[in-house]
């Protein structure tokens, strides 16, 4: 009987991923529209509408640092047609800037794949005297707890206060709901620096709307060869870099899993990805489920480590 039983499940779970998708997937990202991994959703959902034929919808939930969008996907049905499309900030380092979360980023999500790794690049308004890291310590240190630092994300609170903690600078910390939120402040000169992700800040760069002065990496990317490093700008060791990964709610059959894994993976390898990756400072970084699992493990115990190390207390 129970050979039976368990027969006629492993018939049911393969018809299931036979026929997924039949009908539109909902890519939830705990981002603002605009930020990269808003943009990242946009680029591979096109790319999977296509193989699918069937229709993938961004849905962007920013606030509270992820959680908003983490519990909408922790909370959704377990059949595979809603995929949260995030990064470390929800799944390696809110486990440590929170006391309490209302989501388990292991127990309560299914891993998908790892999609891309990047890093993040130092920017002021145009008004702040400093060209290079080593004049903005300075005038952040003459005028200490008045630079004010924005910031829409972990990695990006995070990179500020590693950078704090290397340089000694005392910032104010001004949060928001997003990356492109916070960058509109910067712009706006309403906050005075921040360290965000590349595909975010880079076009406000390019534009002459906000000063580059350096990137994460380190050493300079072949995308930005004339802005430095912070880490070759006199902090030695500093480096930080984020990715993004794709996750389902806990208890999804396996079999959709691997079938939203194959469609993942086949467009971060496509052209339109290659592409955005290329004028973004981004790698293509894919994964089975069982290798995100490991991945997201390292990373964070890892996260945790530079936050103690930097001094944030949970909130």
């Amino acid at each position: 009987m129970k050979r039976l039983i368990i027969a006629g499940l492993l018939a049911s779970t393969t018809a299931l991923a036979a026929e997924y998708p039949d009908k539109a997937i909902v890519f939830v990202v705990p981002f603002a529209a605009g930020s990269a991994t808003d943009v990242l959703a946009r680029v591979l959902g096109q790319e999977i509408a296509v193989e699918s034929k069937q229709k993938v919808v961004v849905d962007d939930k920013p606030g509270a640092s992820g959680i908003i969008g983490a519990q909408t996907v922790a909370k959704a049905a377990a059949d595979g047609y809603t995929a949260f499309i995030t990064t470390n900030t929800t799944h390696a380092a809110n486990q440590h800037l929170y006391k309490q979360l209302p989501y388990d980023a292991v127990n309560d999500f299914a891993p998908v794949a790892a999609l891309a790794k990047g890093y993040q690049i130092l920017v002021v308004n145009p008004r702040v005297p400093a060209k290079k890291v080593g004049d903005l310590v300075t005038w952040a240190k003459k005028n200490s707890g008045k630079l004010s630092y924005g910031e829409g994300s972990s990695s990006a609170r995070v990179a500020v206060e590693l950078f704090q903690q290397m340089t000694g600078a005392r910032l104010v910390h001004v949060p928001y709901k997003g990356n492109p939120l916070a960058l509109t402040d910067l712009i706006g000169g309403h906050i005075d620096m921040m360290i965000i992700d590349i595909p975010t800040g880079l076009p406000q760069v390019q534009a002459g709307k906000v000063t580059g002065i350096a990137v994460t990496s380190r050493e300079r990317l072949p995308l930005l060869p004339n802005v430095p490093s912070v880490a070759e700008s006199g902090i030695k060791g500093y480096e930080m870099s984020y990715w993004f990964a794709a996750y389902l709610s806990a208890k999804t059959p396996p079999a959709v899993v691997r079938r939203l894994n194959e469609l993942l993976v086949k467009a971060v390898g496509s052209d339109a990805a290659k592409a955005f990756f290329a004028k973004s400072a981004l790698t293509a970084f894919t994964s089975s489920p069982e290798e995100l699992a490991k991945f997201q493990a390292g990373e964070t115990e890892k996260w945790g480590r530079i936050i103690k190390a930097a001094g944030i207390q949970p909130e």
